[in-house]
């Protein structure tokens, strides 16, 4: 059986290295986790918000955010983050640089588009980043999943990952939230889908020995 980890949007603009961007309380700490769940893998993946100033959902105070918008596939405003050439749009210190992750995605480009999982570029799931074909193709089965914030990426890409048949695995340590009551309805979604949550490395490894080669 063959794993892979996967980085879901591990950058700096997530982070309070980039307080103006979405700090999420704690996301600058969570590289060790990431690097100890890529230990226990075959294949590590990874991906990156990669937004317009100028994108359809922009807001210019956080008091404006997560109001509903018209759009197929931006459903609520947000601040600018994670903008290619500034600092929130770099990973965290101590992961790999992009071009040395077995596969990689750039999500949310165009500007009318804010996806939250990382396996399809429109909210719809119709239109396919790859990292799932990746997936198959590789031979893996199970996807140990940590990032940011577990609320809205990480979660929504671990219930991708599943609907396409994998097993997945969430490490708790690995993420941070932007919301503990969004946090916690996210973890209950991911339970009843059949995702594994574990708290700490005991469960991470007795979650993935049975699938070591």
């Amino acid at each position: 059986m063959r794993i892979a980890s996967f980085d879901v949007d591990a950058q700096k603009g997530f982070t309070p290295l980039c307080p103006s961007e979405l700090p999420v309380a704690g996301g600058d700490q969570i590289v060790p986790a990431l690097n100890e769940m890529a230990s226990r893998a075959h294949l590590r993946v990874g991906s990156k918000d990669a937004h317009s100033p100028q994108a359809a959902w922009v807001v210019s105070d956080a008091t404006q955010m997560l109001q509903p918008l018209p759009l197929a596939n931006a459903d609520l405003t947000w601040v600018s983050h994670c903008v290619p050439g500034t600092a929130g749009f770099e990973l965290l210190d101590g992961l790999p640089a992009p071009v040395d992750y077995d596969f990689f995605v750039w999500k949310g480009v165009e500007p009318d588009m804010h996806p939250y999982g990382a396996c399809y570029h429109d909210l719809g799931e119709r239109r396919s980043t790859g990292v799932i074909e990746f997936l198959r193709q590789a031979g893996v089965d199970l996807v140990l999943v940590g990032g940011l914030a577990l609320d809205y990426c990480v979660s929504t890409t671990a219930l991708q990952l599943r609907r396409a048949g994998l097993a997945v695995v969430v490490y708790l340590p690995a993420c941070r939230a932007i919301d503990e009551n969004g946090a916690q309805t996210a973890c209950t979604a991911m339970r009843d889908a059949g995702i594994v949550l574990c708290r700490n490395l005991p469960e991470l490894d007795a979650a993935t020995a049975a699938d070591r080669e």
